[in-house]
């Protein structure tokens, strides 16, 4: 062995001895969650949320969005999605200057690989400011099933209007607000506005909205300050007659389809136009917006993919256009090309919109609705 090796053999043996007396950095101690100070609390059920239709009706769960006359009417895996709390909010108003939220969730699957956990499991808490206007406050960073966190703090003084909308992608087994004790507290009914209701996909559910208030349904919510239902199904958004039938209970102030993500042409061909019949022989003068597939924000590299978003807009397309010849009134239509922008940015994983893309979204929805419930143009 040469000098230089023996060297670096002695400096190797000298090093290894160190690091087996020297004992590892103890990891920092996670930090307990915050305890709730004291607190009045209020269980929402005691006066309701929106975005829970057919209130008059049975269900298994409180929160559930669809009715348990559904179970075994919807497919098994419809009638599982819908018991997630998408679409749902809690108004109250409150003098309060902390307030908290304190709810149980179904499942301990409280994010996802491409979401996060204030998106799929978390409470979004948005006020009204002195001119009326929806703005945000705060969100709940779940990381159990068992909840218990604060929404606001250091409020500035003053009675104001809150909106608590409920998690995307995850169950809500009971769901309770805590504001400071003493503070004026009065818990607000459903609005007997129309809602507007929407039917479509994984998109429709939130799918992939950093928390609640993001997904367009909510946005267009605020901005025309009016109920919304959400029933979207993830992967299993398609025009099902069953589905539609419990639209039709509704007395809506328009119908939203928004499936054909969740479809092919001939799929589209076959199902909307006795989808849209059936909606118009019910209610004769509630207006209905066809919704196009969006295109996939990476599809320009993507020619196969470019091809089949162009196959299945020109099947709703030619289903709109055979149902207007055919005298269906009020009948609205929503071009997908650029429902998420033009700039590849608008999605989380190339199909399901970011922020950005449900800000856009909501944009292009909010143009056509303008004029649907306006009762113009058709």
């Amino acid at each position: 062995m040469n000098h230089r090796s023996l060297i670096a053999l002695t400096w190797a043996v000298a090093l290894t001895a160190l690091n087996a007396q020297t004992p590892a950095p103890a990891k920092p101690a996670a930090k307990a969650p915050q305890p709730p100070p004291p607190l009045d609390w209020h269980d929402v059920t005691q006066w309701g949320v929106e975005g829970r239709a057919w209130p008059e009706m049975e269900r298994r769960r409180w929160f559930d969005r669809l009715p348990a006359e559904a179970e075994g009417k919807v497919t098994p895996t419809v009638w599982n999605l819908s018991r997630d709390s998408t679409g749902m909010m809690a108004r109250f108003k409150t003098d309060a200057t902390v307030i908290w939220a304190r709810y149980v969730l179904k499942s301990d699957r409280v994010g996802m690989p491409h979401m996060p956990a204030t998106g799929v499991s978390g409470v979004d808490l948005y006020a009204r400011d002195a001119r009326g206007k929806w703005r945000w406050v705060y969100v709940t960073k779940p990381d159990k099933k068992e909840v218990c966190q604060a929404l606001a703090s250091d409020l500035a003084p003053g009675l104001r209007e809150y909106a608590a909308y409920l998690p995307l992608f995850n169950a809500v087994e009971s769901l309770e607000i805590g504001v400071t004790p003493g503070a004026k507290f009065e818990g607000l009914p459903p609005r007997a506005a129309k809602p507007i209701i929407f039917y479509g996909t994984s998109i429709t559910h939130g799918a992939c909205a950093s928390r609640p208030g993001m997904v367009h349904t909510a946005i267009l919510g605020r901005r025309f300050d009016r109920p919304v239902i959400n029933l979207g199904f993830s992967g299993n958004g398609r025009m099902d007659a069953a589905v539609g039938e419990f639209l039709c209970k509704v007395d809506a102030a328009a119908y939203v389809i928004d499936c054909s993500p969740n479809m092919g042409p001939d799929s589209v061909r076959e199902k909307c136009p006795p989808l849209v019949k059936m909606l118009r022989a019910a209610r004769p003068q509630t207006p209905i917006v066809l919704v196009e597939d969006r295109r996939f924000t990476n599809s320009w590299v993507r020619p196969e993919k470019n091809k089949f978003h162009t196959d299945n807009h020109a099947a709703l397309r030619e289903c709109y256009d055979a149902l207007k010849k055919q005298g269906v009134k009020k009948l609205y239509y929503i071009p997908g090309d650029h429902l998420l922008g033009d700039d590849a940015d608008g999605a989380t994983d190339a199909s399901h919109p970011n922020d950005l893309g449900f800000m856009r979204q909501a944009d292009a929805f909010e143009k056509v609705l303008k004029l649907a419930l306006a009762g113009g143009g058709r």
